[in-house]
């Protein structure tokens, strides 16, 4: 009888314990989404270049569904940072992904990610961000709000959110977590009738770019 109550009390156990693990975009700050900016550019940009690349920086996502979460990553991916002078706000970023570089924590399940029920990466090889605006403050703490276009499963939407930025004499560094709603680009894969996925994605950047030869 003690064996069978202790069994049953581990299987609680972990059943709160995984239910508890399935809200990583809990209490993180959500991404404004909706329709693109037109984009702008000036004749000609004044401002040192900074290297955003995997060697240095992370994109990375947690999903989660009724049983638990997953961990996700891309592993190729390039972009600038321009910055003339060292005040973010006039500043600009843009960013490259190829989405054939996701990874996860799982085997299966990147091979999943992969396929046309979630990023179809036979059809969008390519994810894109560019900033169109870099204003101070923002919410939860962080030193600004980046606002820009972020090409996602062929579909295009404006989306802003807080990120912490420094800007060092031989880099730009940024920090960022915030919740995106997957539907707003076409990710509408359900998972299964008993284990279904959360609309909320958790983005975290850590981009780490250091100054252009």
């Amino acid at each position: 009888m003690d064996r069978f109550l202790l069994l049953s009390g581990v299987a609680l156990l972990g059943a709160a314990l995984s239910a508890c693990d399935n809200k990583p975009a809990e209490n993180k700050p959500v991404a404004t989404v909706g329709e693109p900016t037109a984009l702008t550019k000036p004749a000609a940009v004044a401002g040192a270049k900074y290297r955003i690349g995997a060697a240095e920086s992370k994109i990375e996502f947690v999903g989660a569904k009724i049983t638990g979460k997953h961990d996700g990553s891309f592993g190729a991916f390039s972009g600038t940072v321009t910055l003339p002078g060292a005040d973010p706000t006039a500043g600009s970023v843009s960013v490259q992904i190829d989405t054939s570089s996701l990874q996860s924590d799982n085997e299966t399940l990147t091979g999943h990610l992969k396929s046309a029920d979630f990023f179809d990466v036979a059809k969008y090889p390519r994810a894109r961000f560019e900033s169109t605006s870099v204003r101070a403050g923002g919410e939860k703490g962080a030193s600004h709000t980046v606002s820009g276009n972020l090409e996602l499963h062929g579909v295009t939407k404006g989306i802003s959110f807080p990120a912490t930025i420094r800007v060092g004499a031989d880099r730009v560094e940024v920090d960022a977590e915030f919740a995106i709603n997957r539907k707003d680009f076409g990710l509408v894969y359900p998972g299964k009738p008993d284990d279904l996925i959360k609309d909320e994605v958790l983005i975290k950047l850590k981009v780490r770019a250091p100054k252009a030869e």
